[in-house]
C-alpha cells in the first residue's frame, strides 16, 4: 500500500465513522495511537467532515439568525483548526525529508504535500456524500444518475490526486523537488491584524 492509499484508508475510515452518529457535537473516536501519522490523518478529516456539515446547517433558510451567528464563528475556529493541522502535517514531511539534499535544479512545488493531503481528504467526505446522493430511495432517477457521473469524475480525480501526490513525495526524496513550510498567517483571526477587531481593542 503505498502512503497516499493509507491516506485514502485513512480519510475514508473517519468519514465512515463520523456518520455513525452525523452529530456536529460528537466525540472525536481515537482509532489510532497517539501523534502517530495515522491519528494526524484521522483527525484531520474529522475536522473537514464535522465542518461539512456545519455548512450545511448554516445554509438551512429558517436558521435562527442568533444560531448563525454561533455556528459562524464555529466554522471560522473550525477552519483555523484544519490549518493548524496542515502545518502540522507540513511539520511531519519536512523533518521526514530533513536528511534530503536537493539537487541543484530542484524546483519548488505549487503546494506543499500537506495541503495537497487536504485536497485528498476533502475529496474522501465528497465522495461519501456524491455516493449517498445516488443511493436516495427519495430522489428521482436523474437526480440519482447525474450524482452518479458526478461520482465517477470524483473518483477519477482521487486517483489522478493520489498519483500526483506519491509523485510529489518520490521527488522531494530523491532530491529533484524541495518543499518550504508557510504559516497561512490567517489576518482575520488575528486581533492584532484584523483593524475591526485591533480597533475596538485600542479604542
Amino acid at each position: 500500500m503505498t502512503f497516499t492509499e493509507t491516506c485514502n484508508a485513512v480519510f475514508d475510515r473517519a468519514t465512515a465513522e463520523y456518520h455513525i452518529t452525523d452529530n456536529i457535537d460528537a466525540t472525536r473516536p481515537e482509532p489510532y495511537e497517539s501523534g502517530s501519522l495515522e491519528a494526524i490523518l484521522y483527525h484531520k478529516n474529522w475536522i473537514d467532515v464535522t465542518q461539512w456539515h456545519m455548512e450545511d446547517i448554516i445554509r438551512d433558510p429558517q436558521i435562527e439568525p442568533a444560531d448563525a451567528v454561533v455556528l459562524k464563528r464555529r466554522i471560522d475556529a473550525s477552519n483555523q483548526e484544519r490549518t493548524d493541522m496542515v502545518e502540522e502535517l507540513d511539520s511531519w514531511f519536512r523533518d521526514r525529508y530533513a536528511g534530503v539534499t536537493p539537487s541543484p535544479d530542484a524546483t519548488i512545488n505549487t503546494e506543499s504535500p500537506a495541503w495537497a493531503l487536504d485536497r485528498l481528504s476533502i475529496l474522501a467526505v465528497k465522495i461519501f456524500h456524491m455516493q449517498a446522493e445516488t443511493e436516495r430511495t427519495d430522489a428521482s432517477a436523474e437526480h440519482r444518475a447525474r450524482c452518479a457521473a458526478k461520482l465517477d469524475v470524483l473518483l477519477e480525480q482521487r486517483v489522478d490526486l493520489t498519483q500526483a501526490i506519491d509523485t510529489l513525495l518520490d521527488d522531494i526524496a530523491a532530491g529533484r523537488k524541495y518543499m518550504k513550510v508557510y504559516r497561512q498567517m490567517k489576518m482575520y483571526n488575528d486581533a492584532d491584524t484584523n483593524p475591526v477587531l485591533y480597533a475596538k481593542k485600542n479604542g
